[in-house]
């Protein structure tokens, strides 16, 4: 008989939320078990209680029949189960080997770590995933998908009985996530149970067997992957057919003259870059992880040096020497990374959203706080921010309300919004927040805000810029319209060489 996990009449319930209410089901060995919902669903709570991180309120796991009441993770990874999260564990100012091993280090019985054996046992699993990394990288200078490689390296070292992985491809490559796939093929076929959770539906199809729908903490439905469709499964977890996301969305047909130019930009990652971004018009940056467009949003929002050449604000030359001086100025950037870089998590919504208005909101030496408290409201109403009070911690939203947290920081009505940099703004999100999204951006430019809109999905820069900028290694290799763009194009300039 195969290995059993089963999730018994699970509740659990938040301050304000009830996050899961009686959820049951079963996931075998053998087979990859997806975990599908709009942000908010329970998912990640459903897994934290899996990895011992939460208890829940009612309700119990059970692991090849025997009943788990994890108190901890560590008793969760005594007990065969690994979780990687979308938040990666690691510690970054250690090596990747130090990282892969923490916890279980070779050595000696005088605890004196075998470092020759360390860095062999290391070489090994990197040689089986096919990575350009040394065992003795420091993690921090690593990059995001690498990073996230190494988190996924932790759990394979552990030989888990069972492994959930939550948004797992969100910062890989096409390479790397052709490497997972290959891995979570050979552990389901070593029996090992295999939760899947992901918000790219294509992904879906690809490397699941079966799919568990959870919608408002309840379990909704359940599905054979092979025999069910794209559209049916949306149905599912958003409640309604969202139709054509992409043709039903309002968008900007007045575009106006030049707002920001960019000419022989380079820094130290990008060379000889140049292009315009106009009022109203959503530019869309394409091309491969590496490519150079994160840097060039760096660059122009006073991140990272600039050595040469030159960047006009509604044709006035400029030079940002920190983000505080492009804020000032009206460029707005919602970073790649929103947990690390974008919000302070441990606050409230209310802190996140005021935190660049607070000198507008003083009386006297205090803050007016009934002034910051309904702007934070307007944002939350204004975004559908899915959330009891504007006082939660913004650690405990979903990663769609996270996001829209930070489009209410830099869209409120005590700021001068110009241009909008989104870099990656649907990362880790649900397609349902997604549309909601895409709409806000069109909504944006409307209002004559210069979006820039980067992302790694080609099928959303595609159907939803004006136009597209390529680039490959640092280099703009290509600019097409909406209309003239295609993925097959699109990738063509890409990878160029």
């Amino acid at each position: 008989m195969g290995q059993v996990l089963e999730f018994v009449n699970i509740y659990k319930a938040f301050p304000g939320v009830q996050a899961l209410q009686d959820v049951s089901f079963r996931a075998d060995g053998g087979k990859v078990t997806a975990l599908m919902g709009e942000n908010g669903a329970g998912k990640s709570t459903l897994l934290k209680i899996l990895s011992g991180d939460l208890r829940p309120d009612r309700g119990h796991v059970s692991f090849n029949g025997e009943v788990k009441h994890f108190m901890s993770p560590h008793q969760s990874l005594n007990s065969g189960i690994s979780v990687i999260y979308q938040e990666r564990q690691l510690i970054n100012s250690m090596n990747v080997m130090e990282n892969i091993f923490l916890e279980d280090m070779p050595g000696n019985k005088l605890g004196i770590i075998n470092r020759s054996e360390l860095k062999r046992r290391t070489q090994e699993i990197i040689d089986a995933f096919g990575l350009p990394i040394r065992p003795t990288d420091i993690v921090g200078n690593l990059s995001v998908a690498h990073q996230q490689m190494v988190e996924i390296m932790k759990a394979y070292r552990r030989d888990s009985a069972v492994i959930a992985f939550d948004e797992p491809t969100a910062p890989l490559t096409d390479k790397e996530i052709t490497i997972l796939f290959k891995l979570i093929r050979q552990l389901r076929e070593q029996g090992r149970i295999i939760l899947y959770v992901s918000h790219r539906i294509a992904e879906i199809f690809q490397i699941t067997d079966e799919i568990v729908v959870l919608k408002d903490g309840r379990l909704v439905r359940t599905f054979n992957t092979p025999e069910t469709t794209e559209r049916e499964l949306v149905r599912a977890m958003v409640g309604r057919d969202i139709g054509d996301t992409y043709a039903n969305l309002k968008r900007n047909d007045k575009i106006g003259e030049a707002l920001l130019e960019v000419k022989n930009l380079v820094t130290d990652y990008v060379h000889d870059v140049s292009f315009t971004l106009r009022r109203g018009e959503i530019l869309g940056f394409a091309g491969l992880i590496g490519a150079g467009r994160t840097e060039v949003a760096r660059a122009i929002f006073g991140v990272d040096p600039v050595h040469s050449g030159e960047i006009k604000l509604e044709g006035e030359t400029v030079r940002f020497k920190s983000p505080r001086d492009a804020i000032a100025r009206g460029i707005m950037l919602c970073p790649e990374d929103r947990k690390e870089q974008g919000l302070i998590l441990q606050r409230s919504i209310r802190d996140n959203v005021t935190m660049p208005v607070l000198s507008q909101l003083r009386k006297g030496i205090f803050l007016d706080r009934k002034s910051e408290t309904a702007l934070a409201k307007e944002a939350v109403r204004k975004y559908s921010i899915r959330t009891p009070s504007v006082e939660m911690q913004v650690m405990q939203l979903s990663g769609g309300n996270q996001q829209k947290t930070i489009l209410g920081r830099w869209t409120s009505e005590k700021i001068e919004t110009k241009i909008l940099i989104l870099d990656e703004p649907t990362k880790g999100i649900d397609v349902g927040t997604k549309a909601e999204v895409y709409q806000m951006v069109c909504d944006f430019a409307k209002q004559g805000i210069g979006v820039i809109f980067i992302s790694s999905e080609l099928t959303e820069v595609l159907n939803v810029s004006d136009n597209i900028i390529v680039m490959h290694n640092g280099h703009i290799t290509g600019r097409v319209s909406r209309a003239e763009a295609t993925e097959e194009n699109v990738l063509e300039m890409a990878m160029r060489i």
